[in-house]
């Protein structure tokens, strides 16, 4: 994968070269520097190097078509450093982003790696379907999925997606289930406007793939699982959501046979200062051995704050709670832009083994307390 990645973007980068005159080529990155201090992990200094180079090419084929590519790299190198003895680390090279469109006026379709995602939530996401984005990542960096993706626009607004995936295994959002890799999945959704907001349902079918769990659940190559989804949002001077996702395993899968999540959620902005943004959301989670059993239960509130101290500055904090276990997760996040480089100052507390939050890479599964800082520059 590493040679293949390296080579698709030098081919794309040369493409620029042979292109027409109403063909555009983009080249930009996204260079970052992460230092974490994590005392209560086993390495408690972490450094971490990415970089993201982007390639964009974009050719019209009249007025109202036109034909985009996309090619971008995740180049990472990280370094754990154990007290006072010894540093390991590593470095790899990985697609980000891979993918061709055909867009018209109100249709697009694309295919390959790229990111799909839909929902009304903010940070509780029972419709986080095919991403692992984590909301205390102010990059929201997050790995694709291989797919063909097609979008359809009506001219009030409403919309109809439907995707088919393969060569995806990884779990993603609240999953923890490995999908059937070389299975297809495929989904459809449909979202329209409605008084004051919008409203959508959405469906997706695939098999997992168990076999890698640990414990008394069973172990299947192939288990199908549907899943059904409604979610709304709505202006009414507060802003107001609902995320709901129905799962029906159809085999028998312990108390995780058939599970319901849903999350509601508002936010306002107060006139305070330069402006005071609260979001609160709530979780209620439910799973068990047969459709509608409720065999446990579990409830997560999150608190969002943010506050735009000037033009170049900004400071946010998250805040979650798991009720069953008693874990809390706070986040407290300072934004400076230079002129050249934005920088992020954080400090948190996750609590060790168990994280009612999506992890999205190894920048925030640190347990316990800890301080990181983060520089970004794009070019």
């Amino acid at each position: 994968m590493n040679r293949i990645s390296v080579i698709c973007f030098t081919v794309l980068c040369c493409l620029q070269f042979n292109t027409s005159a109403q063909t555009t080529f983009d080249l930009e990155g996204q260079a970052t520097l992460l230092l974490n201090y994590s005392p209560e992990n086993t390495a408690p200094l972490f450094l971490g190097l990415r970089y993201l180079p982007k390639a964009k090419l974009v050719a019209p084929i009249d007025s109202s078509r036109k034909f985009d590519f996309e090619c971008s790299l995740n180049i990472t190198t990280i370094a754990f450093a154990y007290p006072f003895d010894s540093i390991t680390g590593d470095a790899d090279t990985q697609f980000y982003r891979l993918w061709a469109r055909y867009t018209s006026k109100q249709f697009e379709l694309r295919a390959g790696l790229q990111k799909i995602d839909f929902g009304s939530a903010t940070i509780l996401r029972p419709l986080q379907w095919f991403n692992q984005v984590d909301p205390r990542d102010p990059l929201q960096i997050t790995n694709g999925v291989y797919s063909l993706l097609s979008r359809y626009y009506f001219l009030n607004n409403t919309n109809i997606w439907v995707w088919g995936l393969l060569g995806n295994k990884k779990p993603r959002g609240y999953d923890f289930l490995d999908s059937n890799q070389w299975l297809p999945e495929v989904g459809t959704r449909i979202q329209t406007p409605i008084p004051k907001g919008e409203i959508a349902l959405s469906y997706h079918y695939r098999n997992a793939d168990t076999r890698t769990l640990n414990g008394g659940l069973p172990l299947y190559e192939k288990l199908p699982e549907n899943r059904v989804a409604l979610d709304g949002k709505w202006d009414l001077g507060v802003g107001l959501w609902l995320e709901y996702t129905y799962i029906n395993r159809q085999k028998y899968f312990g108390p995780f046979t058939s599970m319901n999540l849903l999350t509601t959620g508002t936010d306002y902005t107060f006139a305070i200062g330069n402006g005071l943004n609260v979001v609160g959301e709530h979780l209620f989670l439910t799973g068990g051995h047969m459709a509608f059993d409720i065999d446990f239960v579990n409830h997560i509130s999150a608190l969002m704050i943010n506050y735009p101290i000037g033009p170049y500055d900004q400071l946010s904090f998250l805040l979650s709670y798991g009720w069953e276990e008693n874990l809390a997760t706070a986040f407290l996040n300072y934004q400076h832009q230079f002129k050249h480089i934005t920088s992020y100052f954080m400090v948190y507390y996750n609590p060790s083994g168990a994280n009612a939050l999506p992890v999205s890479n190894q920048t925030t599964n640190f347990g316990g307390p800890g301080i990181r800082l983060l520089l970004v520059y794009n070019h």
